[in-house]
């Protein structure tokens, strides 16, 4: 039987295209899943009961765990602070660039602008984006931050659309939010002035007044100058009273933030980088989670950073987004728990069995695993299936695997490190990395499959007053971490070869250049 083909006027196809077609594009824009990046802050491998921990217990991370893919095999690029959060955002280790140590609170951005990041990877595939949280990457041009005017370049000039932070980490000044551009709160009659060197203004520092502090400073680590909220922080600030924020408040008002930016974009994917500060010194939980563990405050701050992580699943539940959701959960360094002050966490950690670290050795600022190897799951319902991966990943490669999704490209000399693991991401492949550097404070290493070479370098085996073993030493050490994970058989001098491959190896690596 023949059909004839009608001819219809053109006027009949833009109308079709304008009742059908078009509606399933955007219905397609609409399904791309909306991805949060929750990013815990010196939250260890051992600190959460579905990575083994028993002496505390973590219910709402263990469901995200439980219904997604947990990683036992992944990295950070470095062991402490600013490091890390460079290397994610940028897709390169942050030692190729000088200046990305550990930032002071007014230091100027070090995220260039108008280079390929991880925020205009989804900003460039229709995403709304959103930073909420810590940001310690640097605010302002060279002189750092203008606290009293218009804040940039910031996190509004390098992809995010919507920004609300504390520049660095808690314990520095200045205490205050941002929102956007501009400090939250801020009365224009008593401006903000900030100083690492010289004390300015008459505000009572911890050093001056320990009376009047309700947490005490550990020795040699700089937290006593302005006392803020009964608290001695690093450095000195005068002003800015209004817009000073309490510890206690912290997690309420960026979990808060963080909601209001998912309910206000329902209508398109967005990516939302909730960068937690929990569980970072100085710890103070706020009196909902006081008494709530045996751990003392650390332990507390773990209670509260996983009924953040509920809060969160909770309303992504509630608006019926959560299957058209990635959620991606990791931290950016490895365990500290003598930090700054005195809450007991090493004395409790002790007494209650409770090992941060898990089975490996190091902590914060260590090169060896527990500096670096971190705690990552990811979760999207019905897409992702549920499991345990032992591949070898870094935070690395969040950069060139989503922009491979969305079949963005990426030029050669940006996110030089990164590689494309989407699909081990998606729990689809268990070929990962072969090969990562490790960064730790003072020393660097390199891990090519099972194996790990540390560099030999000049410094303490034992970081003092934080108690923890950092890994360096004046001869080569290599360690096969599939036998030995504690990294306690030093193998270089039986295997001279595998020295030698991953000493040139790293040299390779070290080598590469985005100029």
């Amino acid at each position: 039987m023949h059909i004839q083909m009608l001819k219809l006027p053109v006027r009949f196809y833009r109308l079709l295209f304008a009742l059908i077609i078009l509606p399933s594009l955007v219905l397609a824009q609409a399904t791309k899943p909306n991805v949060i990046l929750i990013y815990a802050d010196d939250l260890g491998y051992g600190d959460l009961s579905c990575y083994g921990a028993t002496a505390i217990k973590t219910p709402n991370i263990d469901k995200l765990a439980a219904k997604g893919l947990r990683f036992t095999n992944a990295y950070c690029a470095a062991s402490t602070c600013t490091p890390p959060r460079y290397a994610m955002m940028m897709g390169e280790y942050a030692w190729r660039k000088k200046g990305t140590g550990i930032l002071p609170g007014n230091a100027a951005m070090i995220i260039p602008v108008g280079k390929k990041n991880l925020p205009t990877v989804f900003k460039d595939a229709g995403y709304k984006t959103a930073i909420v949280g810590k940001w310690h990457l640097g605010l302002g041009n060279e002189g750092g931050p203008n606290w009293n005017g218009e804040i940039k370049p910031g996190p509004n000039e390098v992809g995010f659309d919507y920004a609300f932070l504390f520049p660095a980490t808690a314990d520095p000044v200045p205490t205050v939010f941002i929102e956007n551009k501009k400090v939250v709160g801020l009365d224009e009659n008593d401006p903000i002035r900030v100083s690492y060197e010289d004390k300015i203004g008459k505000e009572p520092t911890g050093k001056e007044n320990p009376e009047l502090l309700k947490m005490k400073a550990l020795q040699k680590q700089g937290h006593d100058e302005t006392i803020v909220n009964g608290i001695g922080r690093i450095g000195f600030m005068d002003g800015g009273k209004k817009a000073r924020w309490n510890d206690e408040e912290l997690a309420y008002t960026f979990t808060d933030k963080a909601k209001k930016f998912i309910n206000g974009n329902l209508k398109n994917p967005f990516f939302l980088f909730f960068s937690l500060n929990d569980i970072h010194a100085p710890r103070m939980p706020g009196t909902a989670f006081r008494g709530s563990s045996p751990l003392g405050l650390r332990g507390e701050m773990i209670n509260r950073l996983d009924w953040t992580v509920g809060e969160i699943t909770k309303e992504l539940q509630r608006l019926k987004i959560e299957n058209n959701t990635i959620i991606i959960f990791t931290s950016d360094n490895g365990p500290a728990l003598l930090d700054g002050y005195e809450d007991d966490a090493e004395i409790l950690a002790v007494k209650e069995n409770h090992k941060p670290a898990g089975p490996m050795r190091g902590g914060k600022y260590s090169v060896l695993e527990a500096g670096t190897r971190i705690p990552m799951i990811i979760s999207w319902p019905r897409k992702v299936k549920p499991g345990l991966s032992n591949t070898l990943m870094s935070q690395l490669d969040f950069l060139r695997s989503f922009a491979t999704w969305f079949n963005q490209p990426v030029n050669d000399n940006e996110a030089i490190d990164s590689e494309n693991h989407i699909e081990n991401l998606m729990g689809k492949s268990f070929e990962g990395r072969t090969t990562l550097v490790e960064q730790g404070i003072n020393s660097m290493a390199v891990v090519w499959n099972e194996w790990k070479y540390i560099v030999p370098a000049k410094g303490p085996a034992i970081l003092q007053p934080m108690n923890i073993e950092s890994g360096s030493s004046n001869v080569p050490q290599l360690y096969n971490l599939k036998d030995d994970i504690q990294e306690k058989i030093n193998l270089a001098e039986k295997n001279p070869a595998i020295v030698k491959k991953l000493s040139d190896m790293l040299e390779e690596i070290t080598k590469k250049s985005n100029h």
